[in-house]
């Protein structure tokens, strides 16, 4: 019913930046909530940061000033701003968002395959 596609993750030094996109494609009527987890090796996936259709945006304590999430609602995309990246953020980042599905009215979850994000020197 509807995908989420990411894009953006890979190999970064200490200090250095990227951007994470995630795209839904699909029967969709409206996304209510777009966020980004991440779950590093070891560890359980936590709440990096998320979006509400109101533009609320959240995140977690230890992204706070280095991280920013927007959406662009007419492309269906969510973006992640990462600056300042720390080995600590190296991770498998997975998009999620909860859409009104046009088919049915109903609201559900999806998530997209995860994208790998390396911070190291």
């Amino acid at each position: 019913q509807v995908q989420l596609v990411e894009s953006g993750g890979g190999l970064v030094q200490p200090g250095g930046s990227l951007t994470l996109s995630c795209k839904a494609f699909g029967s969709i009527l409206k996304i209510n909530s777009m966020a980004w987890y991440r779950q590093a090796p070891g560890k359980e996936r936590e709440l990096v940061a998320g979006i509400r259709s109101g533009a609320n945006e959240y995140y977690t304590n230890s992204v706070k000033g280095r991280f920013t999430i927007s959406r662009d609602n007419g492309k269906d995309t969510v973006y992640l701003q990462m600056n300042s990246l720390k080995p600590g953020d190296t991770a498998v980042y997975s998009c999620n968002a909860e859409v009104t599905i046009a088919t049915t009215l109903r609201q559900s979850d999806f998530w997209g395959q995860g994208t790998q994000v390396i911070v190291s020197s």
